[in-house]
């Protein structure tokens, strides 16, 4: 069975893992399965048109899986209300090209919820890398986000009782820019839960397709 890794930097060798590669205006390769999106540590004043028509020519392409990511971070040094801005732009052309919207969101979570609720969008938000306590959990949960796990389960206890509380029917996984591998993602979880990892990629696999439509 398929491992589905939803958001990663590095493409897997093992033939049984499917991956969504993070991929910015500025890369060179999109030939695998991608997302594409402008992320807020990198929003550049004077490229930004440029980049958001980079950015939904891409959204047209075949393998483009998700826009993103994209979102609001309290700690980089990108003015607050221009992230604002780009975030919402962003939030339009996944709409309009009806894929997923992958969120980075530092520090800024009751904004991320707030501007979801003003835009009511059709398509699913997932925030990825997920690794804060269960009441934010459940908030993000209760207000239709899709709930990303990575690298961060293998060793916080916090994050681990919040998979532990959690329905599995509204959460991926991934491995974002760690060496942890999708596969120990996966198994870290099923050992929460108490299932089998086959049970948790069968689980994964109804999630992603369901997400991503395919």
């Amino acid at each position: 069975m398929t491992f589905f890794d939803a958001h990663t930097h590095t493409i897997s060798s093992d033939e049984n893992v499917f991956s969504i590669v993070n991929t910015y205006p500025n890369s060179t390769n999109f030939t695998n399965a991608f997302s594409v999106g402008i992320h807020p540590w990198f929003i550049n004043k004077e490229n930004l048109d440029n980049e958001l028509l980079i950015v939904e020519q891409k959204l047209q392409e075949k393998n483009c899986f998700a826009l993103g990511e994209c979102g609001l971070d309290k700690i980089t040094k990108t003015d607050f209300e221009l992230q604002k801005t780009v975030f919402k732009n962003q939030i339009l052309l996944s709409e309009k090209h009806k894929k997923p919207l992958i969120i980075h969101c530092v520090k800024a979570f009751q904004e991320i919820i707030e501007i979801k609720k003003m835009i009511k969008p059709t398509q699913i938000w997932i925030l990825h890398g997920f690794n804060k306590n269960l009441q934010v959990a459940e908030s993000l949960l209760k207000n239709g986000f899709i709930v990303s796990f990575g690298a961060a389960i293998i060793n916080n206890k916090k994050l681990q009782d919040v998979v532990l509380n959690i329905s599995l029917d509204n959460i991926l996984l991934e491995t974002d820019d760690s060496e942890v591998t999708i596969q120990e993602v996966y198994q870290k979880i099923a050992s929460i839960k108490n299932i089998e990892v086959k049970e948790l990629q069968q689980k994964i696999e109804q999630n992603f397709k369901r997400i991503f439509k395919r």
